[in-house]
């Protein structure tokens, strides 16, 4: 009988030297169409925007299978969530929202002054966003863990209004999951809508005149939150409208690994990110062939194992993920910077000193005892982070996304008179004298 196909796939970089764009063209990665599931759901987006509630409900019908009778979610249907939830959740989601809520607090920014010149100072003020809309899917899973990383941050912000968004059940009458909604309750979200999908995100930016219950919803002003290809490409065709936090893609994991690292830890970290979805990539990077090796051992007897094998096996499998070896630590320090992956575990020797060098990654987790899986649920990190090396240019979500910065400039007579040269000078070499005349005229003579 022919062997097994493994299931990571080897991409061997040994003795190759590439450039930082060219690793990007080798490395394994989930492709995201997003531009096409556009042009798919801009029809729902226009029209929710023109016919508000009833269009939301046409399309929930559509591709929920219900027509929910409460797009806005009763209270009582949350405070009744809440009551029956399993009191070791409801603890869980408690001691989850704490660990946030204490990163998030510490991380919060302060009104900074700087004076420039005597009488002259500019201040940066973080204002929160006024309102938000929360966006959390209920496709394979349920996620309330995503209510936790949503809320905490903007309720430590200041945000003042916070609606957030789930896809309705069919076997819940309507209703989202009800550990999402007791996730609300518990956390104190008492506007809840039952939407999903583009049709959820087009209801959040623009609003609705009547929601069917007698009152309307107001549009927010940002919105964030994890979703399918679809949910991503609401949110680009919304984008101006109101702001939105990232186009979020598959769930990914990249390890650098060397040759002390446990297999079976590697192996189920893996795992654990596959479990996700089909598309979700998990890719290893070591310079030690054993410990490949090893893995592939690991992931023949782990998988089997697993509630959600097939899928996992479709991801593994999949041509997002799979075994990179590179010559040392050093290249492959440079690949995992070059791969920019959301998630990023370093188990090497002195991992917390390579961890320290990293540049390109959602959240990196150090040493064999900081599991991604800890991250979802209970570091006190935030799981909503960017995917697709995005994030050389971003970060993940946090209580900085629900604060903008604004500077408040104050100049005495004499602070402006000690600028007026530079200012003045700088308007006529910019071709823009009214600029500098409006200094001028402050000093008549």
């Amino acid at each position: 009988m022919p062997a097994p196909t493994p299931f990571l796939a080897v991409t061997d970089l040994r003795s190759r030297t590439l450039s930082a764009a060219e690793l990007v063209a080798v490395l394994p990665r989930a492709e995201l169409d997003v531009d096409a599931a556009a042009v798919a759901v801009r029809p729902v987006v226009e029209d929710v925007a023109a016919r508000g509630a009833a269009a939301v409900l046409d399309a929930s019908e559509r591709f929920d299978g219900i027509r929910p009778e409460h797009l806005r979610v009763p209270q009582e249907e949350l405070q009744r969530a809440l009551d029956e939830l399993d009191p070791e959740i409801r603890a869980a989601l408690e001691e989850s929202a704490a660990r946030v809520r204490a990163v998030d607090t510490a991380q919060s920014r302060p009104e900074e002054t700087v004076q420039v010149v005597p009488g002259g100072t500019v201040t940066q003020r973080w204002v929160p966003v006024r309102r938000v809309g929360l966006y959390v899917p209920g496709g394979r899973a349920v996620l309330p863990s995503s209510v936790v990383m949503n809320v905490v941050p903007a309720q430590v912000a200041g945000v003042e209004q916070i609606v957030l968004a789930s896809p309705p059940q069919k076997e819940f009458g309507g209703l989202p999951h009800p550990t999402i909604l007791a996730a609300c309750a518990l956390l104190g979200v008492t506007e809840v809508l039952a939407a999903g999908g583009a049709q959820a995100i087009a209801l959040l930016a623009h609003g609705a005149e009547d929601l069917g219950d007698g009152a309307a919803l107001e549009g927010v002003d940002l919105v964030t939150g994890p979703g399918n290809v679809y949910v991503v490409a609401a949110k680009r065709l919304v984008r101006g409208t109101v702001g939105i936090d990232a186009e979020a893609g598959p769930t990914e994991i990249a390890i650098l690994a060397d040759a002390d690292a446990d297999p079976g830890f590697v192996a189920a970290d893996l795992i654990s990110q596959a479990e996700h979805d089909p598309m979700a990539a998990s890719v290893l990077v070591t310079d030690s062939p054993e410990l490949a090796e090893a893995v592939e051992a690991q992931l023949v007897a782990q998988v089997p194992q697993a509630l959600h094998r097939e899928r996992i096996d479709e991801a593994l499998r999949g041509p997002q993920s799979g075994v990179v070896l590179v010559d040392d630590l050093e290249r492959g320090l440079a690949v995992v910077d070059a791969y920019g992956a959301e998630h990023l575990e370093i188990q090497t020797a002195d991992a917390a000193g390579i961890a320290a060098r990293v540049t390109n990654a959602g959240a990196v987790f150090v040493g064999p005892h900081s599991p991604v899986s800890l991250g979802d649920y209970a570091a006190g990190s935030n799981h909503v982070l960017p995917t697709g090396g995005t994030s050389r240019f971003t970060g993940g979500l946090g209580v900085q996304t629900f604060l903008r910065g604004i500077h408040v400039v104050h100049y005495d007579r004499d602070a402006l008179a000690g600028a007026r040269s530079a200012a003045t000078t700088l308007a006529r070499a910019e071709g823009l004298p009214a600029h500098g005349d409006a200094i001028d005229l402050r000093f008549p003579g």
